[in-house]
């Protein structure tokens, strides 16, 4: 069984996206960066990009994320810190979500996974 499927397929991965968001948007480190984004269109891309990544698809995923994140790294406007800030609001919403905790560790590992193309290393 993939991730996808343990986790609960789309309905799953919607609520999760959404909550997450509620949460990046009230926190003060973090809104900035979406203060002008059509947030809309963000969460479908996110609501995509979790799919595609629980379904097991990851080839192209380090390449995409140093990409998206690419103009923020090279204007010095993201560091670890707000790296650590969505880790824990994803955190947060798998355990709200109450995501066994043997998947969440599964997810917040491949997240981790993610850090340094994020962060343009």
């Amino acid at each position: 069984m993939s991730l996808y499927e343990a986790i609960g397929g789309a309905a799953a991965i919607d609520a999760a996206v959404d909550r997450f968001y509620d949460k990046v948007l009230r926190d003060p480190l973090l809104a900035p960066f979406f203060a002008s984004m059509d947030m809309h269109s963000q969460r479908r891309k996110q609501k995509a990009f979790f799919g595609t990544l629980f379904r097991g698809q990851t080839e192209g995923v380090q390449s995409y994320m140093r990409s998206a994140h690419k103009r923020l790294v090279d204007e010095g406007r993201i560091g670890d810190a707000h790296f650590d800030a969505v880790a824990r609001h994803l955190q947060s919403t798998l355990q709200d979500l109450t995501v066994p905790a043997d998947l969440i560790v599964q997810i917040m590992g491949a997240a981790a996974g993610l850090r340094n193309a994020v962060l343009g290393r």
